[in-house]
């Protein structure tokens, strides 16, 4: 049987440069639609020998967006799309290889464990059947695919507005696999939860980049445009979901924000926040120190040493979704960063970070969230 290797399904990205020799595949990575990122890569290889070595080679990795984040990274692989593991790999500059010793047939090869379609509507399903949430409001992608904002709980007058949303960088699947543990989090009929939905309603947008994750991308949605540079001026053109989820915002109002993404260089999970907005204040900051000191507590897949450089007071990027919200609501807001790497503080070998991992970092997130309710406001 020849080996074959294709990308034609939900996440798909790989360009096959040669793949007439089965122990050495030359591939390259396809950049995102109308824009010149690049960096996901999910493709399936069929025809491997059992037993044999196949070395494949993404021989464009040093052009793409975050070329140094290829040292120390690891790619991932399954057999069956359920089971993921890392395979060692190397970046000499120019190409990134990775070899496998095939066990099986058949294997899938992709940058981070991917977080399917079909996956997104079980989860939505779930959220409404298993864990009580209803859908309050949707709205269409660029390319028509639905964009879903499900809210926990009555909307009472005075309760607090607790927002998630997540996969604005589409490439960045552990975002939605964050959003599956916070909302499993949620069927758990526990005091925590009991107390924070007494006081609090959480409103989720699981994945705000729909298209881009259908295509493969790996910053940019279907008009090429890179939802989190477009918080400030979004329009309904160029940005429809974020411009959705704005106008979602003003109806209800927002007392905690967190945007979930995936870090490419940093083998760490940390939180950035709003220090170089205009509006910021102590109350803000102190909120911040609380956030990650109580998250530091509930879990060792967090911590506090590494990550971006502080924002100069009053030269905060606006058109980012945290900075814009916490400028707007005068509340906390975070992104949270997962890496595609591991989180070296707690590493795991076998499966580096991990869509599990990034489903219990959710759960616990949302465990910190119960525990500041009489600090929000």
């Amino acid at each position: 049987m020849a080996l074959h290797i294709s990308a034609d399904f939900d996440s798909g990205n790989i360009q096959v440069i040669d793949a007439s020799d089965a122990r050495r595949i030359r591939l390259a990575i396809r950049p995102d639609t109308r824009s010149p990122h690049f960096q996901w890569f999910h493709f399936k290889a069929d025809g491997l020998t059992v037993g044999q070595a196949h070395t494949f080679a993404l021989e464009n990795a040093g052009q793409s967006s975050y070329n140094r984040a290829w040292s120390g990274y690891n790619a991932v692989a399954s057999y069956d799309q359920q089971n993921w593991f890392r395979v060692p790999s190397h970046f000499d500059g120019r190409s990134l290889g990775f070899t496998l010793q095939a066990e099986h047939p058949q294997v899938w090869f992709a940058y981070f464990e991917p977080y399917s379609r079909a996956r997104h509507t079980q989860l939505i399903e779930r959220a409404i059947d298993q864990a009580g949430l209803v859908t309050l409001a949707t709205a269409k992608s660029l390319e028509g695919r639905d964009l879903q904002l499900l809210r926990k709980g009555d909307g009472a007058p005075g309760k607090l507005k607790l927002w998630f949303i997540a996969q604005q960088h589409p490439g960045e699947h552990m975002a939605e696999w964050f959003m599956e543990g916070l909302i499993e989090r949620l069927m758990d009929n526990d005091a925590d939860i009991g107390n924070l939905l007494a006081r609090a309603d959480l409103y989720l947008v699981p994945n705000m980049n729909p298209d881009g994750a259908f295509h493969g991308h790996l910053r940019t949605n279907a008009a090429g445009q890179d939802l989190n540079r477009a918080w400030q001026d979004a329009s309904a053109e160029r940005a429809p979901e974020v411009l959705f989820v704005k106008e979602q915002m003003a109806a209800y109002g927002v007392d905690l924000f967190v945007d979930a993404h995936g870090d490419e260089e940093i083998p760490h999970v940390f939180t950035a926040a709003c220090e170089g907005n205009p509006g910021y204040t102590p109350r803000q900051a102190a909120l911040e120190k609380s956030f990650r000191d109580r998250l530091c507590a509930q879990t060792a897949d967090f911590q506090q040493v590494y990550g971006y450089p502080r924002s100069a007071p009053g030269q905060a990027n606006m058109r980012l979704a945290c900075n814009w919200v916490g400028e707007q609501f005068d509340c906390l807001a975070l992104t949270l960063e997962m890496p595609f790497k591991d989180h070296d503080d707690a590493p795991n070998p076998k499966t580096g970070w991990s869509g599990a991992r990034s489903a219990a970092l959710g759960k616990d997130v949302l465990t910190v969230a119960a525990q500041m309710l009489n600090e929000l406001r």
